[in-house]
C-alpha cells in the first residue's frame, strides 16, 4: 500500500517505521520544513523518538500535496488541536476513496467534534465511512523497540477494518477491529483526562488506593459520555477504554500523567507545558470534556474537578475533598 504519515513526532515516526517493516510504501510528512531536512539527513528523530533509526526506504518530505498524492491510505498523528492549521493546505484536495485514519487522541476544543468529524469538516469528506481510528495502549517508547503491543482499529466499514488490521499488523503490533468508530475516539481522548488526574494523585503523594478508585471511576465517567454520545458500552471495556487507560494512568511515559504529577506537586501549568517537549493532549481535551458534560447535562465529577485544578487553579487537596464528599451512590449507577 502506498501509505502518507501526517507528522512526524514520536507516534508518527513509530507508526511509519512499523508499516514500512510491514512492506508498505511510505512517506513521512513534517511540518517544520528545516526538521524535515534534518530527519533525512540524520535518519533519526532526535527530539522526539532519539536512538531509534529510521530506514532510508521512508520517504521525509516537509511538501504537504506531494505527501498525500496518489496515495492509499492518509494517517493523521498530528495532536488533535493542530490538524485544521497543519492540515489546512489540504482544504481542496479532491479526496476520493482514499482511507483517512487517525491515531490522535483528543476531543477539539470549541467545535467539540472528535478527529473524525473534524477530518469530514475540513475536507467535506462525505465518505464517512472511509474515515477510521487507531487507539489503544500504546507508547510511541514501546512499539518503536518492537514490545508486543495490541491496539484497536476503528470505522463504520468492515471491509476498510479488515484491510487496515493487516496493514498494521505484524509479529509485535496486534490489531482488533471495531465498528464503534466514536465509542474508540471517546475512549482514547477521555482516558488522557483521567490520566491527569491519578497524577496529581501521585504527585501530591495519595496512594495506590487513591490511584485506583480515580481509574474505576475514570472509565465510568468515559462509559458515561460515551453512551450519551451514542457509543457502545462494551467498547470501553475494550482496548481502547480500560487498555488505554490503564497503561497512561501508570506509566512513566504518559505525558498526560507527568502533567498531573508536576501540579500535584505544585506547579503551575503553564510552567509545566512551556518545559515539555511533546503535547499532552488530555489538556485540550479536558476543557472540551467540561464543555460537553455541561452541554449535555452529565455528570463528570473527575472532570470536572480536574478542569478547576487546570484552568481555575483549585487546589488538589481541596479538589479531592470535593470528590470525596460528594453525595454517595449507587456504583453502577450510569
Amino acid at each position: 500500500m502506498k501509505i502518507a504519515v501526517m507528522g512526524a513526532g514520536g507516534w508518527g515516526t513509530t507508526l511509519a517505521i512499523l508499516l514500512y517493516r510491514n512492506g508498505h510504501n511510505v512517506t513521512l510528512w513534517e511540518y517544520n520544513g528545516e526538521y524535515a531536512d534534518t530527519l533525512k539527513e540524520y535518519r533519526e528523530n532526535f527530539y522526539y523518538l532519539p536512538k531509534i533509526k529510521i530506514p532510508n526506504g521512508i520517504n521525509i518530505t516537509n511538501d504537504i500535496e506531494y505527501a498525500v498524492k496518489r496515495k492509499d491510505i492518509i494517517l493523521i498523528t498530528t495532536p488533535t488541536q493542530f490538524i485544521r492549521n497543519n492540515l489546512n493546505p489540504l482544504k481542496d484536495f479532491k479526496f476520493k476513496n482514499e482511507i483517512l485514519i487517525s491515531a490522535s487522541k483528543g476531543i477539539e476544543n470549541h467545535s467539540l467534534m472528535l478527529v473524525s468529524d473534524i477530518l469530514c469538516d475540513m475536507f467535506r469528506y462525505g465518505k464517512k465511512h472511509n474515515v477510521a481510528c487507531l487507539s489503544g495502549p500504546s507508547h510511541a517508547e514501546e512499539v518503536s523497540k518492537k514490545i508486543p503491543t495490541a491496539v484497536v482499529v476503528a470505522s463504520s466499514n468492515k471491509k476498510n477494518n479488515s484491510l487496515l488490521q493487516k496493514v498494521f499488523s505484524n509479529n509485535y503490533f496486534r490489531v482488533y477491529t471495531s465498528l464503534d468508530l466514536k465509542g474508540v475516539e471517546i475512549g482514547g481522548a477521555l482516558k488522557n483526562v483521567i490520566a491527569i488526574a491519578a497524577g496529581i494523585s501521585d504527585g501530591a503523594g495519595f496512594g495506590d488506593n487513591t490511584k485506583a478508585a480515580i481509574m474505576t471511576r475514570g472509565i465510568n465517567e468515559i462509559m458515561r459520555l460515551g453512551l450519551k454520545l451514542k457509543a457502545h458500552k462494551e467498547t470501553f471495556f475494550g482496548l481502547s477504554g480500560i487498555g488505554d487507560l490503564i497503561v497512561t494512568c501508570s506509566s512513566k511515559h504518559s505525558r498526560n500523567r507527568f502533567v498531573g504529577e508536576q501540579i500535584g506537586e505544585g506547579k503551575k501549568l503553564k510552567i509545566v507545558l512551556k518545559e515539555m517537549k511533546m503535547v499532552a493532549e488530555g489538556v485540550a481535551t479536558t476543557q472540551s470534556a467540561y464543555e460537553l458534560s455541561r452541554i449535555n447535562k452529565i455528570e463528570l465529577p473527575i472532570v470536572e474537578q480536574v478542569y478547576q485544578i487546570l484552568f481555575k487553579n483549585k487546589n488538589p487537596y481541596v479538589a479531592t475533598k470535593a470528590l470525596m464528599e460528594r453525595t454517595l451512590k449507587i456504583e453502577h449507577e450510569l
